[in-house]
């Protein structure tokens, strides 16, 4: 064998050693050294520096002007280290009084490029100014600062076990053992002004704490968030009305909770994150770390800590990033109504000709659902405002309900889980890594978070005029409650009040099953004032601004909960079509016993039975009319008869009057809470209330 002088091993006559023609290459010889130039080269000697090409610096997308921002002077480095010292100022311990040495950027990277710039004299490279102002910390806490969703997916997939990329692009992860929110661990702090501004005592949702214990899980979390290599710090805005909107730091330490609440909460320009500044509210999130079970006032290891007069919330003891939204509701509860500005925990959405419409409800009652309307623009899905200008959006996203998902049902849910989106708790195919909806062996609550623009005809920004109607969804466990009523003022503020439905197994710890409840406003868990407060705020803007209100009912007709069957969802979209093209106002009513409620005689596609719940009590005994079918219609004809007649039929009027009169008594009880509280100057309106009630 011998060189054939083209780059190849062969013989003496052109061919290669296993008899076929040689393969030839272009070659050139410089400073004796063979190159092979078929292919234009890199501009890099190195794999570390062919890795520093693949990514660039990124640029602000809007140009900062000296008349845009106060800031427009300084340098690139002097507006960093500003940065820093307000996130170093965050993570402040109160007992040392200053913060830990931050800078910015992921250890992991830091190391890599010491060893590139060791390695490799002649590369500089650039470090990011340091602040150091802690005499007590010897080490630097990383902080990773607003990070896209692609860097998150790189820190969850390679630091938190259980997070995976599932066949539609979306980030599963867990939130550990805790799958639902704990308000039996939500504590606020009670001062000499929360004290008499907060709703307290009976039926509040409101558990105090002191000061001292505040700044003792404060220091708890800071400690443990200071100790870590890295955090994820995040600087985001609440509320898409720009007169009132709120600056808001989330500290965390899961790249999972820094995705999600980078979904949920409305993202900052590259220019309003430039000029952020000092926060007006911060959350520390230290849910891997628990409480100490002997501080006063604990009682788990969980405790999830807001104080108003700080600003500040602390988690400990909890991963389930639910929490953090719903923290910040409550602050939107305290702060909004101080500005004449209603904070509602509804979805809204706006047809094509302006009109706006609020759905109230809990969670599990559809609200997400109905007000993702692909022929309506979606506002948002879950907390708004209402001022005098008109409806706007707290969030930028979504928190979507995942169990039994279908494309066919919710095909905008459906498409929005891709890159981006978090998914909380799901189950998938080893393999594939398709998501099995069904599948509750996590939990029940499994949940979709994601950006609102992720929904096709999401409108933005997320404003809106005021709103035409006001629709209160209920999940009716009894099965009592008709599909749809037509409510005046009085009876909407009663059912407000009031907040019926059944808490839906999995939106909160312990809950395996449905179970009638009453949140008041439909979101009790959420609110600081008394709901009298909320009510007459929302009572005055639907008269002003003319909005008609609905009850609609989305749970259980035809027998109460594990006998009836639950509405099914396209009759109840059929009937929010109605009330959105003003076709429901010109219906015939008629007037139920009991509840006094109005309801339609007819809506177009809804089937006439099932509009008046005493019609779908049995003529005679259910179970003979199963017999019936059964032995003398053909298989499987007798099964499909007899299904639909168990669910959807009372056994009798009497089983069907006694329920009806028992939640008409729970009414009652419950409402009892609320009757010593005056609403209005003259008190008139609190007596229309209580007459709008359950009357027997």
């Amino acid at each position: 064998m011998a060189s054939s002088g083209n780059g190849n091993v062969a013989n003496g006559n052109g061919t290669a050693r296993n008899g076929l023609p040689a393969i030839h290459t272009h070659k050139k010889h410089v400073n004796g050294i063979c190159h092979d130039d078929s292919g234009p080269t890199v501009k890099a000697k190195t794999i570390d520096e062919l890795h520093s090409l693949q990514k660039k610096k990124s640029a602000p997308t809007t140009p900062v002007t000296g008349s845009q921002t106060p800031f427009a002077t300084l340098s690139e480095q002097e507006r960093q280290k500003q940065q820093l010292q307000s996130i170093s100022a965050s993570l402040a311990s109160l007992t040392r009084e200053t913060g830990p040495k931050v800078v910015k950027g992921d250890p992991a990277k830091k190391s890599e490029s010491q060893v590139h710039h060791d390695h490799h004299h002649h590369h500089h490279h650039v470090a990011t100014p340091t602040i150091a102002v802690s005499d007590s910390a010897l080490k630097f806490t990383h902080v990773l600062y607003n990070l896209s969703p692609a860097e998150l997916y790189e820190q969850a997939i390679k630091y938190e076990k259980g997070s995976f990329i599932t066949s539609t692009g979306a980030l599963a992860t867990l939130s550990g053992a805790k799958t639902g929110r704990s308000p039996r661990d939500k504590r606020i702090v009670k001062d000499d002004v929360t004290e008499n501004e907060l709703w307290w005592g009976k039926g509040s949702p409101n558990i105090e704490m002191d000061e001292h214990t505040f700044m003792v899980n404060r220091e708890r979390a800071v400690d443990y968030l200071n100790s870590l290599d890295k955090v994820f710090v995040n600087d985001q805005f609440l509320n898409w009305d720009p007169e009132n909107k709120i600056k808001v730091r989330i500290v965390s330490a899961r790249a999972y909770h820094s995705l999600f609440m980078h979904n949920m909460c409305i993202r900052p320009t590259p220019e309003e994150l430039e000029n952020f500044g000092t926060p007006d509210f911060t959350i520390y999130n230290a849910g891997q770390f628990p409480c100490n079970r002997y501080t006063h006032y604990m009682t788990s290891s969980t405790s999830i800590d807001l104080n108003l007069a700080r600003r500040e919330m602390v988690i400990l003891g909890t991963q389930y990033a639910g929490e953090m939204k719903k923290g910040l509701f409550s602050v939107m509860h305290y702060l909004m109504p101080k500005r004449q500005i209603l904070s509602l925990h509804s979805g809204c959405n706006m047809g094509r000709d302006g009109d706006v419409a609020l759905f109230f409800g809990l969670s599990g009652t559809g609200k997400t659902t109905l007000s993702t309307d692909h022929n309506r623009f979606l506002i948002g899905d879950d907390e708004h405002c209402w001022s005098d200008k008109g409806v706007s959006n707290i969030e930028g996203g979504c928190y979507a309900k995942c169990i039994d998902l279908c494309q066919e049902k919710e095909p905008d849910i459906w498409n929005a889980i891709r890159f981006g989106t978090v998914l909380e708790n799901v189950v998938f195919d080893e393999h594939s890594r398709e998501v099995d909806y069904s599948d509750k062996s996590v939990t029940e609550n499994t949940r979709a978070s994601y950006p609102i623009e992720y929904i096709p005809n999401a409108k933005l920004p997320c404003v809106g005029p005021h709103p035409k109607n006001v629709i209160l969804l209920a999940c009716d466990a009894f099965g009592v409650l008709p599909p749809v009523s037509k409510l005046n003022l009085a009876q909407t503020m009663y059912h407000f009040i009031s907040g019926y439905t059944a808490l839906v197994a999995g939106t909160e710890d312990g809950i395996k099953e449905p179970t009638a409840t009453f949140s008041a406003c439909f979101g009790a868990a959420f609110i600081m004032l008394h709901p009298t407060k909320y009510a007459a705020m929302l009572a005055e803007k639907m008269e002003k601004h003319g909005a008609t209100g609905w009850l609609v009912n989305t749970g259980w007709s035809g027998g109460r909960y594990g006998y009836g069957s639950r509405i099914k969802l396209p009759y109840t979209r059929k009937i929010i079509d109605a009330i959105h093209s003003g076709s429901l106002l010109n219906a015939e009513y008629k007037k139920t016993e009991i509840f006094g409620f109005e309801i339609p005689t007819e809506v177009e596609g809804v089937p006439s039975e099932i509009l008046d719940p005493i019609n779908t009590v049995s003529s005679f005994p259910s179970t003979l009319l199963t017999l019936f079918f059964f032995y003398l219609l053909p298989m499987p004809l007798n099964l499909t008869i007899c299904f639909d007649l168990c669910i959807l039929q009372w056994s009798d009027k009497k089983a069907y009057n006694e329920t009806l009169l028992k939640l008409a008594g729970l009414f009652k009880k419950n409402f009892e809470t609320f009757t010593n509280h005056k609403i209005g100057k003259d008190n008139k309106l609190t007596e229309e209330i209580l007459a709008a009630g359950p009357v027997f």
